[in-house]
């Protein structure tokens, strides 16, 4: 029953973060633990973990995963801690933490915030990515400034 839970749990996951989704798809988790407290609506993966999908790949120390109470596949939250690195077929980023709202479709990154892509580099303390409007947000704070290198193309 638990493995079941755990897996649903992973598809979920990855079928939220990866717009847009083929259910069909197989999805790779790979972690040194997983925990899943029931009681608590909550999924924990620890140590080296990879979520992987066709066009997607996510690093990162730990992956918490918050569900409601309908279950395993009634996401709330997704939360990377710990060297996150979310690569695509198009773009890789990396920082410090990564939440992710399936209800929103807002994703946001931040400690030390870089992406890289064909057109060029960002770096800057937090990016917020709105998934339903495709309109990204790089915010600077009191302790940084966004920077960037465009390569023209």
């Amino acid at each position: 029953m638990k493995l079941c839970a755990a897996l649903a749990v992973l598809l979920t996951i990855v079928l939220a973060m990866a717009l847009p989704a083929a259910a069909a798809e197989p999805v790779n988790v790979a972690a040194d633990d997983f925990t899943i407290d029931q009681g608590n609506n909550n999924a924990t993966f620890t140590g080296n973990v990879t979520i992987t999908r066709t066009g997607l790949k996510l690093w990162a120390d730990k992956v918490v995963v918050l569900y409601g109470s309908g279950g395993q596949s009634d996401i709330d939250s997704l939360t990377a801690t710990g060297n996150v690195r979310i690569k695509t077929d198009s773009q890789d980023a990396t920082g410090a933490k990564a939440t992710f709202d399936p209800d929103t479709l807002i994703l946001r990154l931040s400690g030390n915030v870089t992406v890289v892509n064909a057109q060029g580099k960002l770096n800057g303390p937090e990016l917020t990515i709105n998934l339903k409007t495709n309109s990204s947000v790089f915010k600077g704070n009191e302790g940084g400034r966004v920077t960037g290198v465009f390569t023209p193309q």
